[in-house]
């Protein structure tokens, strides 16, 4: 008898090994193994036996270790891989073996049963106070009900507007699966891990007797082998993480939720493009429970499901405790008019004034953190390029410094222009240091905290100025993204957003939706505790569309003219996609690759494939980006060509290795 093998490295299929002396081959499905790899010894998955190989038996080479301290990976899993491994477009053994822990993607050695008891040791849950479970409104109780009588698998989009308590409806719905089963597990889907703490917290308090495991890139490697192997071994009744999480093994899973579903965080960057969104839909169904999706904003794919009735559509039209859409004031302050001065119009200026003055919270929004976008001469016109990208540096005014957002190129700032000499260089636009030093001038004593990316370097900041900012601590909170997602701000009476008209103009046809997410997200912030409450939106179109909708609340709506202006356009979900994107030293390598595997591809079945192009982000860290668009109006038309085709572009790659390299990711989220 001989194994089948994944690897994580590019095969076509599984390789071949002899079964080790003594071992039952019945048993050895879904153990992880040490196997040899050329002159490496690397980790492994058996994922299926054979009475012979395809090779001589003579030339086969032997399992070197498997791992039988643990039991083996469930079939639900090996199918969930393999599934993405070949709608992705990539090797088995790509996707299941970087979706084990760190302590097994490693070979395991000689001592690992040791290890595996010192993760056993683990503890899991801590000393939560118990609360007792809320009251739930009309609209959740029906939404429990239904996700509760779901049978088998069942896809629900639970659509509520901000503050509408779908995470009481999340809990539950899994509180009424878990006392079913003494065994049952549930899986909670994140997308970001600043918002973990907080559901984390929660999970513990409503669930104080049950083990919880937290799945995240966050933690360090050893916990994270720790909490994974409990979910494997499922003393984890409950586990809560980001998109990794969605490949956590649980054999004895009852129910899949999905918050912020509409989130692109969901959507991997880097490695197979998996979406975990899609893949805990697939996960519901090889297991057979429901699954429930949540979100204020769902993704326009997912509202097409529900009007469609593919998904089961749940509303949440009322904010839960009392505060109703009507306590919250949502206001567009023309800048033509109201002319900001460092960022701030005289209106947005009295609002916070006024607030401070009545004791309440403001949150003021821009999505670009440094304190300038930009730094220019005003004699030559020199502007601070980044070395390395096709984009500007940003001014960081705290340490006095150049940063690029996109590659991390940094460079101290220049006591004069590089160009001419000129020592006054002028930082253009606002960031969120900016904004964060105008209001200390404006509001003096407020206590005003700030949060992004550089806010939050050292461990725990984040949680921290989260904390301070529940408790009431703050007076005025400035952020990016990280400040419009999840947070139950009760004191929070004013909401401003800078800088919206940037994406108003944008090409990706995706971006309208991205923008009315993060706006109605953050406008959600406001009016929690069901306060009088206003937003303020400074803008150059107050009578945009996707203004006018955001302003009446109105998702449906603005859904709605989205799918029409797609389905005109021929634009997902009306097709489907995918984006054969290289990258090399020059721009000319790269178009030539792609162009040459669009005529290896002989496009049939209505599949579609445009001119290679440059990325609009043409160059990044030093490479130049081009891409290349694949649509077909099928799925089944789209991935039988992909299958196709990529060895193709495989082999002319090759060719040219290693002067380009090219990536495939299939439901492209950004073209």
């Amino acid at each position: 008898m001989i194994v089948q093998v994944v690897v994580d490295a590019p095969l076509p299929a599984a390789l071949e090994y002899a079964v080790p002396a003594g071992a039952d081959g019945a048993g050895l499905i879904g153990r992880c193994c040490v196997v040899p790899l050329g002159r490496r010894r690397v980790s492994g998955l058996i994922v299926g036996t054979a009475a012979q190989g395809s090779v001589n038996a003579a030339r086969l080479r032997g399992v070197e270790r498997v791992v039988d301290e643990m039991a083996p990976l469930g079939a639900h899993w090996l199918q969930l891989t393999r599934f993405a491994a070949e709608y992705y477009q990539h090797a088995w053994g790509e996707v299941a073996v970087p979706a084990l822990p760190p302590a097994l993607r490693a070979p395991p050695g000689p001592r690992f049963g040791a290890v595996l008891q010192r993760m056993r040791a683990a503890t899991l849950t801590q000393g939560v106070a118990p609360l007792p479970a809320p009251v739930l409104n009309d609209e959740q109780q029906a939404a429990v009900a239904a996700i509760d009588a779901a049978e088998g698998f069942v896809p629900h989009l639970l659509h509520g507007v901000t503050g509408s308590g779908k995470t009481e409806v999340y809990l539950e719905a899994a509180a009424r699966r878990l006392a079913r089963d003494a065994r049952a597990q549930v899986l909670l889907l994140v997308p970001e891990i600043n918002l973990t703490p907080q559901l984390e917290s929660r999970l513990r308090a409503r669930f104080p007797q049950l083990p919880v495991a937290v799945l995240h890139s966050g933690l360090a490697a050893g916990e994270r082998s720790a909490q994974w192997l409990a979910a494997h071994e499922g003393r984890a009744r409950l586990v809560l993480g980001t998109r990794l999480a969605v490949f956590a093994s649980l054999p004895h899973l009852a129910l899949v939720v999905v918050d912020e579903e509409h989130d692109a965080s969901f959507k991997a960057s880097d490695g197979p493009r998996c979406s975990a969104r899609d893949l805990a839909v697939k996960r519901a169904q090889l297991a057979g429970v429901p699954v429930v999706l949540g979100s204020a904003t769902p993704a326009i794919e997912t509202w097409a499901h529900a009007q469609r009735g593919k998904y089961r559509l749940l509303t949440l039209g009322h904010r839960a405790g009392g505060g109703r859409a009507a306590d919250v004031q949502v206001r567009m302050v023309d800048t033509r008019s109201d002319k900001p001065e460092q960022g701030l119009t005289a209106s947005v200026r009295s609002a916070l004034v006024n607030t401070l003055a009545a004791g309440g919270q403001s949150l003021v929004f821009i999505n670009r953190r440094g304190y300038a976008p930009v730094l220019a001469c005003e004699s030559c016109g020199w502007l601070s390029q980044c070395s390395r990208c096709s984009t500007y540096a940003a001014f960081h005014k705290g340490d006095g410094s150049l940063r690029c957002h996109h590659c991390g190129w940094q460079v101290r700032v220049p006591s004069a222009c590089p160009t001419c000499g000129n020592v006054d260089l002028r930082a253009v636009g606002q960031g969120t240091q900016r904004i964060e030093e105008t209001l200390g001038t404006l509001l003096p004593g407020a206590r005003i905290a700030r949060l992004d990316r550089d806010s939050t370097r050292r461990k725990d900041a984040a949680r921290d100025a989260l904390e301070a900012m529940h408790a009431g601590a703050v007076d005025v909170l400035v952020g990016t993204q990280m400040i419009a997602k999840g947070h139950d701000f009760q004191r929070v009476s004013l909401v401003v957003v800078l800088n919206a008209d940037a994406q108003l103009v944008a090409a990706d046809f995706r971006a309208p939706e991205r923008l009315f997410a993060t706006l109605l997200q953050v406008a959600g912030r406001a009016g929690r505790a069901g306060h009088a409450s206003r937003v303020l939106v400074q803008t150059r179109y107050p009578a945009h569309p996707l203004l006018q909708a955001l302003a009446r609340a109105d998702y449906a709506g603005f859904a709605h003219q989205q799918l029409a202006e797609r389905q005109a356009a021929r634009l997902p979900p009306f097709v489907h996609q995918a984006l054969l994107t290289a990258e090399a030293r020059a721009m000319a390598p790269a178009l030539a690759l792609l162009s040459a595997a669009q005529e290896a591809g002989a496009a049939g079945r209505g599949v579609r494939l445009y001119d290679a192009v440059p990325m609009p982000l043409e160059r990044l860290a030093g490479l130049y980006r081009a891409q290349l668009l694949v649509e077909a109006p099928r799925r089944a038309d789209l991935q039988a060509f992909l299958s196709d085709w990529l060895p193709a572009v495989a082999m002319l790659a090759r060719a040219r290795r290693p002067q380009v390299r090219w990536q495939i990711e299939v439901d492209p989220q950004q073209i």
